[in-house]
């Protein structure tokens, strides 16, 4: 047994490995089409994401990034698929800005209560996909993708009227006052102790994929759910239980970049970076394994960073960055495809 998963994953690494090489390979033809050089353009996105100042730039932008990736790969790892992070991840940065401003209690009290309740709200609400498909047959692939729109609409709405903040020209709440927000970490720099819950996140995830036994029946669910069904698995609660964690991991990710980055809620700005859907990505890349879904999140967060600076310094649009991660996913989906048949 131990072989055969031994074997199992050195296949998946090698697909993985060659999907990148391969995607870096035609982004290179690309770049040379466009009439630039693709070894200075790459060259560029390296220093941009690691040399200097960028290096903690990068660090700030993958801490969501590989957040939202968690997201994808918790249920992912049992072959489910969460399409609504966008909705939880609105969700817990609107619960998370209205417990840290309204809150009767002190700061470093409303800043753990925000924190939770974000986790709480948005894990329920990522529930409540789980259960319309356990009660009522609605597949969890369109049901976490509907969701999402009640979810944004109604946080556009309080952001704009109820709770706007009317001394600013912009749908935001108020501003967080600094005692509840998340403490930098690093003075100078944009990392926070979001750093440091992320972390916590990850070995705990970690740990129940690799130690727990909710993880090893969840494995075992993504290779053949028929066989954990019988074995005596409730497929309904444990859809529910993967759900909430997936949903109360996108509520941190959101409370963490509205308490430690933005200090309000923001119609829209939790969205414009497109963390959900690049940690989506991320998490096809590793096939929803935690070790490998969290370094995929920080490739793709190199890459990104690593985007703005190659596109000040060679002209090459930054958008190329998000072909490349296009490219690889799409080349990992053939190689898969080729070795079934």
């Amino acid at each position: 047994m131990t072989t055969a998963a031994t074997a199992l994953r050195g296949a998946a690494t090698s697909s993985v490995l060659w999907a990148i090489l391969g995607g870096l390979v035609i982004g290179a033809l690309i770049t040379l089409a466009a009439g630039h050089d693709p070894v200075a353009v790459y060259g560029e996105i390296l220093s941009g994401a690691l040399v200097g100042p960028n290096l903690t730039e990068t660090i700030a932008r993958a801490v969501p990034l590989v957040g939202m990736t968690l997201v994808a790969a918790i249920p992912l790892r049992g072959g489910m698929v969460n399409l609504g992070g966008d909705g939880q991840l609105v969700l817990g940065g609107l619960v998370a800005a209205v417990v840290a401003l309204y809150l009767p209690a002190p700061g470093e009290v409303r800043l753990v209560a925000a924190i939770l309740a974000a986790m709480a709200v948005s894990g329920a609400y990522a529930a409540l996909a789980a259960w319309g498909e356990m009660r009522f047959g609605v597949p969890l692939l369109i049901s976490t993708l509907l969701l999402s729109y009640p979810a944004r609409g109604v946080s556009s709405y309080l952001a704009r009227f109820p709770l706007r903040d009317p001394s600013t020209g912009m749908p935001e709440t108020h501003r967080v006052e600094e005692a509840a927000r998340l403490p930098v970490l690093v003075p100078g720099t944009p990392i926070t102790w979001g750093l440091v819950l992320l972390l916590l996140v990850i070995a705990a995830v970690v740990f129940a994929d690799r130690r727990g036994t909710g993880g090893y029946e969840l494995r075992l669910r993504g290779l053949n759910p028929r066989f954990v069904a019988y074995g005596g698995v409730d497929l309904g609660r444990q859809t529910v239980r993967t759900l909430f964690a997936s949903g109360a991991v996108a509520g941190l990710v959101g409370a963490m970049l509205v308490l430690g980055d933005q200090f309000r809620f923001t119609d829209n700005a939790l969205l414009s970076p497109a963390y959900t859907w690049s940690g989506l990505m991320a998490a096809l890349l590793a096939m929803g394994e935690p070790i490998g879904a969290v370094c995929a999140g920080l490739f793709f967060a190199a890459l990104q960073t690593g985007g703005f600076a190659m596109e000040r310094a060679t002209e090459v649009p930054r958008v190329l960055t998000l072909v490349l991660q296009a490219v690889i996913i799409l080349l990992l989906a053939m190689r898969h495809g080729l070795r079934r048949k």
